[in-house]
């Protein structure tokens, strides 16, 4: 095994790839119930089904679908990590694109009244044709082209731009930041909770989760000061048990759906996308708005897809020193590869984009190294698919300080960029400031090539290999017109 994955060559052990493999896990475990919550509008009981009674049936169904293959992905998606590329990066259906495919397929479908499961299926072709164009693009060597011209101001404002992103997810699953209708954001709200809860038991419920998040990172970076080994899980799981602790409660096994999600999962999941009414709606004026729809759909999955990826692999490579001499991420081939089958085999299994998870930063954190750490995460999945309420166990204001901490180790990067050289400057702080505030690492990168190109233009220092970011910047110009993302 050592040989194989090449531990000790990239200074790792077993046991600290194992360990890491556990911590992306928890990390990224909450995608199991969130990505059918978002694709199914939370399925029979949710707020699409209370928007449109008549569709909770098709909705359930399609909730239980999407349940299945999310796992299936996942898993699929991650052994290929390990076993293709040997990178400690795990896949999953990625989240903003799983939102958006319920509001133009499923929701879209229900609010037009027409079949929600036939919406799913058109939805599905657009995914697919999507991951076959990643596959092309990846087979030919053009998806790594694309990712190596990208401007080294972008490439090192990249990873910390989505470490900031990383803590601002962490910051709101865990409740420490809340909406504010006039300062946009805020810390939680304490006092407002305290006077306001009906009873102690209520109060406590909601002030359980931030609490539980701070002391949980102030555990974990106490722990890194001392360098104790695993101090990310170790945070993970003592915040875990605080959670409970304050709630005066025990974790909550329900396996009783199980069943039906695989039924449902083989019935109009698996193999959807092949059916012959899914390919006419796919371009049909009912379900997606026609044929030019269709096409701008494709392309703004494919541009999302590509730059989440891109970001991810850069961000998590340069956390783990796993850099080429050009700054570009060891075995990007193998990753960009990884990545376009992810896609397809999530199309054919029946769910939205699977993509690179950015919470394998979290993983890497740990010490992970290798492919055995995507093993050790594929295997936790595996046991998902059949035990799924065991990783419901792990709140996830439990998971929010190991990406909190995580934030804090890529922040580092930007301390790369030449601030001196307002060329560099302007387009990194834009991609390191707006992926957190739009909560896309591609719209970051999108908005960070257009001004990298309009500064190089307007100053003169425009040169041929600034071809490439041209393209990618007036790509995003039009999806940032032609589609609501």
């Amino acid at each position: 095994m050592d040989k194989f994955f090449k531990i000790s060559e990239r200074g790792s052990t077993i046991k600290t790839e194992i360990m890491a493999g556990l911590t992306t896990f928890f990390a990224m475990a909450y995608i199991v119930l969130v990505n059918p919550n978002q694709v199914a509008g939370e399925g029979s009981n949710g707020w699409l089904a209370g928007a449109v009674p008549d569709m909770a049936g098709e909705l359930g169904t399609v909730w239980n679908a999407v349940f299945i293959a999310s796992i299936l992905v996942a898993i699929v998606g991650t052994l290929l990590m390990a076993f293709l590329a040997d990178m400690p990066f795990a896949q999953a259906c990625g989240m903003g694109l799983n939102s958006f495919f319920c509001t133009i397929f499923v929701a879209g479908a229900a609010f037009a009244g027409v079949s929600v499961i036939r919406g799913y299926q058109a939805g599905l072709v657009i995914v697919l044709i999507s991951g076959l164009v990643f596959l092309i693009l990846s087979v030919t060597g053009l998806r790594k082209y694309i990712a190596v011209a990208m401007p080294e101001c972008l490439k090192k404002s990249i990873p910390a731009g989505i470490g900031l992103f990383i803590a601002l997810i962490g910051l709101k699953n865990a409740t420490l930041i809340q909406d504010n209708p006039y300062t946009f954001v805020q810390f939680f709200d304490f006092h407002g909770v305290i006077t306001s809860a009906g009873s102690t038991k209520e109060a406590i419920a909601q002030i359980a989760p931030p609490i539980v998040a701070f002391v949980g990172f102030i555990i974990i970076a106490i722990l890194a000061k001392l360098n104790v080994k695993g101090n990310i899980i170790i945070g993970i799981l003592a915040s875990t048990v605080l959670y409970y602790v304050m709630m005066l409660q025990a974790p909550n096994f329900d396996f009783s759906s199980i069943g039906q999600s695989f039924k449902d999962f083989g019935s109009v999941g698996f193999l959807g996308v092949f059916q012959g009414q899914a390919w006419k709606d796919a371009f049909s004026a009912e379900y997606i708005g026609g044929v030019f729809s269709a096409i701008m759909l494709v392309v703004s999955f494919c541009l999302v897809d590509m730059f989440d990826t891109i970001g991810t692999l850069y961000g998590a490579a340069s956390q783990a020193n796993m850099l080429d001499e050009k700054g570009d991420p060891m075995k990007l081939d193998e990753c960009m590869m990884c990545d376009s089958i992810g896609t397809v085999s999530g199309a054919i299994l029946g769910t939205s984009t699977c993509t690179t998870f950015v919470e394998s930063a979290s993983g890497i954190a740990a010490g992970g190294r290798t492919g055995l750490t995507s093993l050790v995460t594929a295997i936790c999945f595996a046991v998902c698919l059949f035990l799924s309420p065991v990783a419901n166990i792990i709140p996830s204001c439990a998971t929010a300080p190991a990406l909190i901490f995580v934030g804090v180790l890529m922040a580092k990067n930007f301390a790369k960029v030449d601030m001196e050289d307002m060329r560099s400057a302007v387009p990194a702080f834009v991609t390191f400031l707006m992926m957190p505030l739009t909560y896309s690492i591609s719209n970051g990168i999108g908005l960070g090539a257009i001004t990298y190109v309009l500064i190089t233009l307007f100053t003169g220092k425009y040169k041929k290999q600034d071809i490439v970011v041209t393209i990618i910047a007036l790509l995003f110009i039009v999806k940032f017109v032609s589609v609501t993302m």
